[in-house]
């Protein structure tokens, strides 16, 4: 498939079934490579990797799922690059264009992303923003439709933080016709352009109360109460204990509910040890599933 967006900044660039493609591509890779291996649709394609923020699922899917499709993969932190010594990131975005067919960047903030965009003439894909985080809510689309067979109609609770996953958990969310309900601290509230702009395509519910959230939904979600763009460690006392995901809380879920983290998690803060390792958590097939829909959007951005 190839699509209409030359970028991959957030998901709001796709069209509903442009998502719906995305993931059934990524489920059909995950079943090629299961069987025996992908074919290299990126056979002598080059992605550079940009890194201002440390990363383990992002760089390794990433750059094995480029050598998985028979391409490459460059990694580069800022300090490798002449960013770190004052050159425009428009210059290194017509200079990078030259030698690779795509960039992926993990970067702080959004606007450089858009900028690295605005100059390149080859495709830009978000690895992770203080905004957004497209790739992994592909992932986690992908785990739930593999979970339960269908993505419409169904309920999603986040807990906690109306972080950067969580924007991009809402775009998802208007994709693809799923209900999500959102419980917050105030003042942690997601991105309120984001979510009235959601409301145009499904439900999408705001409380400041965990169980009213969590009744009846099919998916719960959380995060990390403070992340690599927020370290203050004050923050967790807004959370804590209201806010973690622990047994007592998931009972309150549909019985055959599964639960997600994107990872990192901090064990005993914002999800417990009995729910991550439980028998409803799906977090480590989530993980995976990052490589799948990464080479998926690769393979759609890249290939002509």
């Amino acid at each position: 498939m190839k699509l209409k967006t030359k970028n991959l900044l957030t998901l709001s660039e796709l069209s509903q079934k442009e998502f719906s493609q995305l993931i059934d591509f990524s489920i059909k890779l995950k079943k090629e490579l299961k069987k025996g291996g992908n074919k290299p649709l990126l056979k002598n394609k080059t992605l550079t990797m940009i890194f201002q923020k440390p990363s383990t699922r992002t760089r390794v899917s990433f750059e094995i799922g480029m050598y998985q499709l028979g391409g490459n993969a460059i990694n580069l932190s800022s300090n490798d690059m002449q960013l770190s010594r004052g050159e425009s990131i428009e210059d290194t975005a017509k200079t990078l264009s030259r030698y690779t067919d795509c960039i992926m960047a993990r970067v702080y903030n959004h606007d450089l992303l858009e900028k690295l965009s605005e100059y390149s003439s080859v495709p830009v894909i978000n690895g992770l923003s203080d905004s957004f985080h497209p790739c992994q809510i592909l992932a986690d689309f992908m785990t739930i439709k593999e979970k339960k067979r269908k993505l419409k109609g169904l309920k999603i609770a986040w807990i906690g933080d109306g972080n950067n996953v969580c924007n991009s958990m809402i775009h998802g969310c208007a994709l693809s016709a799923v209900k999500m309900s959102i419980a917050t601290p105030k003042g942690f509230e997601p991105n309120r352009n984001v979510v009235s702009e959601a409301r145009k395509f499904t439900d999408i519910e705001m409380t400041t109360d965990p169980l009213k959230a969590i009744k009846n939904a099919d998916v719960v979600v959380t995060d990390t109460f403070t992340s690599i763009h927020n370290r203050d460690p004050k923050r967790t006392k807004k959370f804590i204990p209201k806010y973690q995901v622990n047994s007592k809380l998931m009972k309150a879920a549909n019985n055959n509910a599964i639960f997600m983290h994107c990872l990192p998690a901090k064990r005993g803060s914002e999800v417990t040890s009995s729910v991550i390792d439980g028998l409803q958590s799906v977090v480590w097939d989530e993980a995976e599933n990052r490589l799948h829909t990464q080479k998926a959007l690769l393979v759609s951005l890249i290939r002509a």
